[in-house]
């Protein structure tokens, strides 16, 4: 099982952060040692001093494939919820100012929470799913995937041209604006529409 991230997919979100906005889907990688396991406390990291929560809707993928074209991604993952792509800005900011990878401010242990998965159903909108994040039960999150750069379909077509994609694998598609930073003993909930899909305390 891998995580792979996509960056920079709400023009919010590059605006409020001072990037540019991309030609094509910004992709980084978390390691499965990523994966906040369930009821397992999360605890603020000891390397970094400014601990950011970015909540994204991420896809599960149901079906292995490779070169996928974007007509038919929607074949490919059958479940979606809400998770946090917990980021260390400091060392983000300076990893960025000397041209480095961002690994270790992104993919550090633990890094990935997901919430509980909805199946899709035939019925499911796929193309407008609104989702927010609530910090100690005040909105600061709130967005539709009909706002993303690049679409879902698009995000998997792409991936798929770089990394085969393996039954299992998670698809996190970016974060709106409105991300910030958390510290300890913050409470964060995740929700698709009206339904809570993960709550997480920074101990």
């Amino acid at each position: 099982m891998k995580i792979i991230c996509v960056g920079r997919n709400y023009t919010d979100h590059v605006k409020e952060l001072g990037n540019n906005i991309p030609d094509e889907p910004v992709i980084f990688m978390k390691p499965k040692s990523a994966l906040l396991q369930s009821h397992t406390p999360f605890y603020y990291p000891e390397f970094t001093n400014e601990l950011h929560y970015e909540c994204e809707i991420v896809l599960r993928v149901s079906k292995n494939g490779k070169y996928i074209q974007e007509k038919h991604a929607s074949n490919y993952y059958d479940a979606i919820t809400v998770g946090i792509d917990f980021t260390a800005r400091d060392i983000q900011d300076e990893l960025k100012k000397k041209g480095l990878p961002w690994e270790k401010a992104k993919a550090f242990d633990n890094s990935a929470v997901v919430g509980k998965f909805i199946p899709l159903t035939p019925d499911f909108n796929r193309k407008s799913i609104n989702f927010s994040l609530l910090k100690n039960e005040e909105k600061v999150q709130e967005a539709n995937s009909s706002q993303m750069i690049f679409s879902i379909d698009r995000i998997i077509e792409n991936i798929s041209n770089y990394f085969s994609l393996n039954i299992g694998d998670l698809i996190f598609t970016g974060t709106p604006a409105g991300v910030g930073e958390c510290v300890t003993g913050d409470v964060l909930e995740g929700f698709i529409e009206k339904q809570s899909l993960f709550s997480v305390e920074i101990k």
